[in-house]
C-alpha cells in the first residue's frame, strides 16, 4: 500500500475507467471524497479490466450497450451521445493499460486529485466519448486542470505511465479486488471493504465515522 506513499489510513477506491459501473458510482464516489477528506487519504487506483485478450473493440462486446441501461436506471448515470455513438461504428478499443497509465501520469502530478482523476478520464470516455488510449485526451485533461501538459505526455510516451498502471493492478490483487468499484479502508496490515455502488451517502460517512473511532 506505502508504494502510493499514503498517509494511513486511507480509502483506496479501486475503479476501471472502461468500467460501467465505476461511472455509475463516480458522483457518489466524489461526494464521499469531498464531506470526508480533510480527514482521511483518498487514492484512486486501476484495476485492469480490460487488458491482455480482454482488450477488444466495443463491436465485440454486445452485451454492453444493455448493462449501461440497467446502470442508468438505477444510478442515474448519464452515457453521452458521443459515447453511445461509438457503437455505430464498434472498431475503438478498450485497453485499461492505457487508460489506467493515463490515470497513473495524472494522479503522479496531484496525488490528493486522485479521485477527480479519475472522474475527469470517465467524463472523457462515457460523456464526451474519447477514447483513452489516444494521448490528446489525457493532455487535454491535464491542460484544462493547470498540470504541466509536456509532463504527462512524456509520461505517457516513455512507458512511465505504464508501468505505474501495472503497479496499480498488481496492487489491486494483492488487495482482494475482484470487481470494480471497490472502496477499501486501509490501516497497516488491516483492509476493510467498505460499500459502494447504491450506498447512500450517508451510510459511507457512518462507516468511516466507525471505521475511524475504532482505532
Amino acid at each position: 500500500m506505502n508504494a502510493l506513499h499514503l498517509p494511513l489510513p486511507s480509502i483506496v477506491y479501486a475503479m476501471d475507467a472502461y468500467c460501467g459501473w465505476c461511472w455509475g458510482f463516480c458522483g457518489r464516489m466524489g461526494e464521499f471524497e469531498a464531506a470526508n477528506r480533510h480527514r482521511v487519504a483518498f487514492t484512486a487506483i486501476s484495476g485492469g479490466l480490460f487488458v491482455g485478450e480482454r482488450a477488444r473493440p466495443l463491436a465485440d462486446y454486445p452485451y454492453i450497450p444493455e448493462a449501461n441501461a440497467r446502470i442508468a436506471r438505477l444510478t442515474g448515470a448519464v452515457f453521452g451521445s458521443a459515447y453511445n455513438g461509438l457503437f455505430s461504428d464498434g472498431s475503438m478499443v478498450m485497453d485499461s493499460l492505457d487508460a489506467g497509465a493515463a490515470l497513473a501520469v495524472l494522479r503522479a502530478q496531484a496525488p490528493h486529485r486522485a479521485v477527480h482523476w479519475a472522474h475527469e478520464l470517465q467524463a472523457a470516455f462515457y460523456g464526451r466519448g474519447l477514447s483513452l488510449s489516444d494521448p490528446a485526451t489525457v493532455a487535454g485533461i491535464a491542460e484544462a486542470n493547470g498540470l504541466d501538459v509536456a509532463a504527462v505526455l512524456h509520461g505517457l510516451q516513455s512507458g512511465a505511465g505504464k508501468a505505474l498502471a501495472q503497479a496499480d493492478f498488481a496492487l489491486a490483487r494483492q488487495l482482494g479486488v475482484a470487481s470494480y468499484p471497490t472502496l477499501l479502508w486501509v490501516d497497516g496490515a488491516t483492509v476493510r471493504p467498505l460499500p459502494a455502488t447504491g450506498t447512500a451517502l450517508g451510510a459511507l460517512n457512518q462507516q468511516l465515522d466507525a471505521l475511524l473511532a475504532g482505532r
